[in-house]
């Protein structure tokens, strides 16, 4: 029993453990929709009961999933240190909290990170690994980036310093950090509105601020699409199959021409 349990709880290659998935994921949706549709307080006062009954019954349901998930794991403890049992954990915790201590309705929503778990359902190894690909680009260009945003912010910086001085300490410009945050705000193409520039000089050094944002917004990206691009041709090669020397997906670990294990 204990091992047909763990099929269907586990397993996604068999059609009960594939379909119990399906549904898992249904009621995650489901539970989801349903916090965020408590959060419109019209909805909330009008059908109190609905949402508190459904609510408990969505966490009996998970909180029984994830006690069978210890009890039929080959190693519980494995399983309640990995990163899906501490996120089954959090998922239900916020509903038992509800009664004790206010403010942690919504952090119900948290269990909308089990949805992750379509990447493991459908079996989006494609997915699986260019989002590898991307952190190892990442990896790759954080120090060029952190340096980037270093100067970025000592830009933001003297920019808000000089429009300080600029504008007189009118006009929303009342403090250099104020004068920072419009800085930011600009330079990012946001454009709040809610401090403005008066001083022709002003309006100068906001015109200068908007071009200087897009260069500012592209440079990141270069780096990191530098980045792939150099992944992708360092690892070609470490993807070609032994037996047929077809070009795998990165992080393969089956040929997807002929199945033959061990790419090298």
């Amino acid at each position: 029993m204990r091992k047909k349990i763990n099929e269907v709880i586990f397993g996604t290659t068999t059609k009960s453990g594939r379909n119990f998935d399906l549904i898992l994921l249904v009621l995650i949706v489901l539970s989801v929709l349903m916090v965020m549709i408590e959060s419109v307080k019209v909805w909330s006062a009008e059908y109190p009961n609905l949402f508190y009954y459904a609510e408990w019954g969505f966490t009996i349901f998970f909180t029984i999933e994830y006690l069978l998930r210890i009890a039929v794991a080959p190693k519980p403890w494995k399983y309640m240190t990995s990163t899906w049992g501490i996120i089954d954990l959090l998922s239900i915790i916020p509903t038992y909290l509800t009664p004790f201590l206010s403010g942690y309705t919504s952090l119900r929503a948290i269990r909308a990170l089990r949805l992750l778990r379509v990447f493991r359902i459908l079996k989006l190894n494609r997915f699986t690994s260019e989002s590898q690909a991307l952190f190892h680009s990442l990896r790759a260009s954080y120090y060029k980036i952190m340096v980037f945003f270093f100067f970025v912010f000592m830009i933001m910086i003297l920019t808000g310093t000089v429009m300080y001085v600029v504008e007189g300490g009118e006009h929303g410009f009342d403090s250099i950090p104020a004068s920072i945050y419009w800085a930011i705000v600009t330079t990012t193409t946001v454009g709040y509105g809610d401090v403005v520039p008066t001083t022709e000089i002003g309006k100068m050094l906001a015109s200068l601020m908007m071009i200087t944002g897009y260069v500012i917004i592209a440079v990141p990206t270069g780096l990191i699409t530098v980045g792939m691009a150099r992944y992708k041709s360092d690892g070609k090669e470490d993807n070609l199959c032994e037996n047929c020397g077809h070009d795998n997906p990165f992080g393969s670990i089956y040929c997807n021409q002929c199945g033959h294990e061990a790419i090298s």
